[in-house]
């Protein structure tokens, strides 16, 4: 696989645009008031796929910024994916009722793998996305500030034998540093679930893209989510679609 598709991220706290330094609520940044319009400034550069991560809900453990997600989702010409305090089924068909295009599940994943194996079945696995947040390979939930006992891979086999097609690798130490990708762990990831891997965590420059896109051409490494290079800019959206093209 070599097309790799590039995912502009908002991350929503507070009803702003924020970015975290490695998923420090203490640390963050505010880089938008509207998630609406930082969306609509992603389409009008040429994104057809957009990643949304409700911070308050991934804390608090409740839908919080459901009316920003669903707006996007109406209202754009946008694929829309949403993680961040998603905790039901009911959380799952709210979303998908609502025109949203996929749903990503963290903490749930953990805590109940079993019922959120029953979602791939019953919504599909282009619909259910497993995200692994990961610190020293052991996967963190709770908004990451929890960690539990099972490793990445370990998680990520037991839902690629589930039939789960589509997984965020997120490595917290890099996320929001710009120190660029952690390749290894994405291949790594890949190779053990024969999956979809988004690479997510660090992106700092178009190197970094050509380097996810070079992994690619090897492993199942399908994607790529860009934050903070985007907000202090690092490159534009527009550079990095031409990089994928």
């Amino acid at each position: 696989m070599t097309a790799i598709q590039i995912f502009p991220a908002i991350d929503m706290r507070g009803g702003k645009c924020v970015r975290l330094f490695k998923g420090d609520y203490a640390q963050e940044t505010i880089y938008g008031d509207s998630p609406f319009d930082m969306a609509k400034s992603f389409a009008d550069a040429g994104a057809t796929f957009i990643h949304m991560v409700d911070l308050d809900g991934a804390k608090d453990g409740e839908r919080v910024h459901a009316k920003d997600v669903v707006r996007v989702a109406k209202e754009l010409p946008l694929c829309v994916q949403i993680g961040g305090g998603i905790r039901t089924e009911e959380d799952v068909a709210f979303y998908l009722d609502q025109g949203v295009d996929r749903v990503i599940i963290g903490s749930l994943a953990i805590r109940e793998p079993e019922l959120v194996a029953s979602f791939i079945e019953k919504y599909g696995a282009e619909r259910i996305v497993i995200g692994l947040d990961a610190k020293d390979g052991m996967v963190a939930t709770h908004g990451w500030l929890e960690t539990s006992n099972q490793t990445a891979i370990e998680v990520g086999q037991y839902f690629a034998s589930k039939g789960a097609k589509h997984f965020i690798f997120t490595d917290i130490a890099t996320d929001g540093t710009l120190q660029g990708p952690n390749i290894e762990a994405n291949e790594a990831l890949a190779r053990a679930t024969g999956a979809n891997i988004i690479v997510s965590g660090g992106m700092s420059s178009l190197a970094d893209i050509q380097a996810v896109k070079e992994a690619a051409k090897s492993t199942t490494i399908a994607g790529v989510i860009i934050g903070k290079a985007l907000y202090t800019g690092q490159f534009t959206l527009e550079e990095a679609l031409k990089e994928v093209e």
